[in-house]
């Protein structure tokens, strides 16, 4: 077998690779699964751009009877995220101060316990966590959930919600009202059974020590800090060390965003002075906040909210900001080398991608004409932000007229495609060009 080595290697180093460059431009700023996010509902959305939408439910909306579960309101609100071509976020909660409850009727029927409290200034009703019966129907529905909507491609990420005001896992400061661990951990379990594909955040980061909540770092959940630039960076008052990065730190999670999504809300005293001169006096700092926590989204109401100006020196700066947030893809240069081609990738964003979808190279003659397409075994997701990687196509025509074009496609239908940070990158895909406009190398 020796004998045809040296044949093999000099077919090899005869072989024509032909290269070329690509030129970084700042990729979208509604780019699919990351940014600015506004309520569904909200009016005026069209004043900044975004790729995605969060929407609240009740559990009374979709549990409308025992083991009955009704899904229009779920399904409406998809489609007319859709529609506008988001994806959704959402959150479904059984306490919300200022609103009914949310605890579906057959519960309180049978007897489940609600106790009203005024919780920031508004009645609330908050229900008995440690009934065996919430329970039982609490881990029905999160079933029958994830059967319904895991890996669905409507839905961008869910906040695992359901405890606490707002599903937001706390009743400070009834926290004699709280749920157990033993109920957290019921929670925890049904959802990590019941979603394998869609990505859940959690609002609280917590290790095996934590007084109040359940261990959840060891969980594959990402974090959502609703305080987001007031009560995020680490400050060093003892007061403060309930703050979103004290907490990651103490359940030894600051490294959870390289597989898990971190999202979260800005604070609604900081929505009219985000990116404007003026500073609120608590504002620990956008920019750096994003850059320390990792984050891809969060749920903001100042730029899209008319009751805030947004010249343009504000758009600008908003635009700039929001793109340092979650990935972004770069192809520096690529190769057709014997029927494949590589792309030479980095990541210059703040996080990774947090789904794999579809990488697919597309050809096309001098007429425009789709010839073929390949598929890339490569998995976006890996790629960390400061990495390059190769990403591979094999079995691709070679035409010199043809034209090659890289393309993400969004799996939701009428979704915003994924966009490189290339000047190249068009409304078809990014164009590399053909094998005639590429430098050829021996």
């Amino acid at each position: 077998m020796l004998r045809f080595a040296f044949p093999l290697l000099l077919l090899s180093f005869l072989e024509t690779i032909v290269a070329g460059e690509l030129t970084y431009a700042p990729a979208p700023v509604d780019n699919p699964l990351k940014g600015l996010v506004p309520y569904l509902s909200a009016p005026n959305t069209e004043r900044f751009p975004h790729s995605l939408k969060f929407q609240y439910f009740s559990l009374k909306q979709l549990n409308s009877a025992k083991d009955t579960y009704d899904w229009s309101k779920l399904e409406s609100a998809l489609t007319k995220s859709q529609d506008a071509g988001c994806q959704m976020i959402l959150r479904i909660y059984l306490e919300y101060p200022g609103k009914e409850s949310g605890m579906p009727d057959f519960l309180i029927d049978e007897g489940v316990k609600l106790t009203e409290w005024e919780a920031d200034g508004s009645k609330n009703l908050t229900p008995d966590y440690e009934d065996p019966r919430l329970r039982e129907a609490l881990t029905k529905f999160i079933t029958a959930f994830g059967e319904k909507y895991d890996g669905d491609p409507r839905i961008g990420f869910i906040t695992v919600g359901l405890l606490g005001m707002w599903g937001e896992w706390h009743n400070y400061p009834r926290t004699d009202l709280w749920a157990s661990k033993e109920t957290q951990v019921l929670v925890l379990n049904a959802f990590e059974k019941s979603f394998s594909r869609t990505r859940l955040l959690l609002r609280y980061p917590a290790g095996p020590n934590n007084p109040h909540m359940a261990k959840t770092i060891d969980r594959p959940f990402g974090y959502h800090d609703d305080s987001f630039s007031w009560a995020t960076l680490k400050t060093g008052k003892p007061e403060d060390d309930w703050y979103f990065l004290n907490s990651l730190e103490k359940a030894g999670g600051l490294n959870t965003w390289k597989k898990h999504p971190i999202g979260g809300e800005t604070r609604p005293e900081l929505w009219p002075t985000f990116f404007t001169d003026t500073k609120h006096e608590r504002d620990q700092g956008f920019d750096r906040c994003v850059q320390e926590t990792h984050a891809s989204w969060l749920l903001d109401s100042g730029v899209f909210d008319a009751r805030f100006d947004l010249p343009p020196k504000r758009l600008e700066r908003a635009t700039k900001s929001v793109q340092k947030m979650g990935y972004e893809f770069y192809v520096s240069s690529w190769e057709y080398r014997g029927g494949g081609v590589e792309l030479s990738v980095e990541n210059r964003g703040n996080a990774p991608f947090y789904y794999n979808w579809p990488l697919i190279l597309e050809v096309y003659d001098a007429e425009e004409k789709l010839i073929s397409t390949a598929q890339s075994v490569s998995n976006i997701s890996t790629l960390l932000p400061g990495e390059s990687a190769i990403w591979s196509f094999y079995k691709v025509e070679g035409l010199n007229e043809a034209s090659y074009r890289v393309r993400i496609p969004n799996p939701m239908p009428g979704g915003k495609s994924l966009r490189f940070a290339n000047e190249t990158e068009g409304n078809m895909g990014l164009i590399l060009g053909t094998l005639a406009d590429g430098m050829k190398k021996d």
